[in-house]
């Protein structure tokens, strides 16, 4: 079980509030509501959605589409053409605090753009801290925390029991069907964002080997040191220098997978915020998945 500050609770991949809120200057933003999209392709982790369960919200934040109160977690298939299909396949967490899922710049895009490149990718829309449901009263709360968050007050919390339990499972469907989408059931990665990274480093070091991934990708998770295990998967992360959250600590994670002798690839962007995502700033952080794509390359997962 990974253990963050509170610092990590509040984390949010609409990098304008970071920024904003960094600077004490509360943003003027709107969480506007909006139509549950249609997802013909969701599978849920857990058959049909319970009865009496709240409905999720899906709502537009900080010029993306995010959805709070989820409470039927589901995996969205994204194939690549079988011309260019490699037989590997990922698994996308997007992050949003445990509090909301930044479902574009972290979540569909990042898949299509997998699928693009032949690697079968798969968006996990995983359950979360429950939220006020009225949209204005979210926000008030969001930026009041938020601009507590340069005091001193920490305390450690766990990564949520239920957001673990259902990326195990999505990483169970996943293998199970693999004959079905053609992927090599050895070659399943998991990526995630922020959270989604927490919940990446998670599963990755999870006790179950049956469930941990063949490998992960954390992209600007917390790098505070943690237990590695002997066997761990190899690791490629990547950080904003410039990141308000995580840019000025140290490295620590990377050195605990170096001294357990496991594969780790660092890299570290001058520029790029936090949340950087798929949203293409004009700086180097622009071409993490390019090296991301390389990375799986060089070590023979394509």
């Amino acid at each position: 079980m990974i253990r963050r500050s509170l610092f990590f609770t509040c984390v949010l991949s609409a990098p304008a509030v970071i920024l904003a809120v960094s600077a004490q200057a509360p943003p003027q933003l709107a969480i506007t509501p909006i139509a549950t999209p249609a997802d013909p392709g969701a599978i849920p982790l857990y058959g049909a959605p319970r009865p009496g369960s709240a409905p999720e919200q899906w709502e537009t934040f900080a010029g993306s589409r995010i959805v709070r109160n989820v409470a039927d977690p589901t995996l969205t298939p994204v194939l690549p053409e079988p011309s260019k299909a490699t037989g590997a396949a990922v698994i996308v967490a997007p992050g949003g605090a445990f509090l909301m899922l930044t479902m574009d710049n972290e979540g569909y895009t990042v898949a299509h753009w997998l699928a693009d490149h032949g690697i079968a990718a798969f968006v996990l829309k995983y359950r979360l801290k429950e939220s006020d449901r009225d949209p204005n009263a979210y926000l008030a709360s969001l930026m009041k925390t938020l601009q507590a968050l340069p005091g001193e007050n920490r305390e450690t919390i766990a990564t949520p029991a239920a957001a673990l339990d259902d990326a195990k499972a999505a990483m169970r469907l996943v293998r199970s069907r693999a004959a079905e989408w053609k992927i090599d059931p050895s070659r399943v990665g998991f990526l995630g964002f922020s959270a989604g990274a927490v919940l990446t480093l998670s599963i990755g070091t999870d006790p179950d080997r049956a469930v941990r991934p063949d490998f992960i990708a954390p992209i600007y998770a917390p790098l505070n040191p943690m237990a590695v295990p002997s066997d761990a998967p190899p690791m490629f992360t990547a950080l904003a220098a410039d990141d308000p959250l995580f840019g000025k600590g140290g490295f620590d994670l990377v050195l605990a997978w170096r001294q357990a002798n496991r594969p780790v690839e660092f890299h570290y962007f001058e520029k790029g915020s936090h949340g950087f995502g798929m949203s293409h700033k004009g700086t180097t952080s622009d071409m993490w998945i390019d090296e991301f794509y390389l990375w799986m390359k060089d070590r023979g997962l394509l």
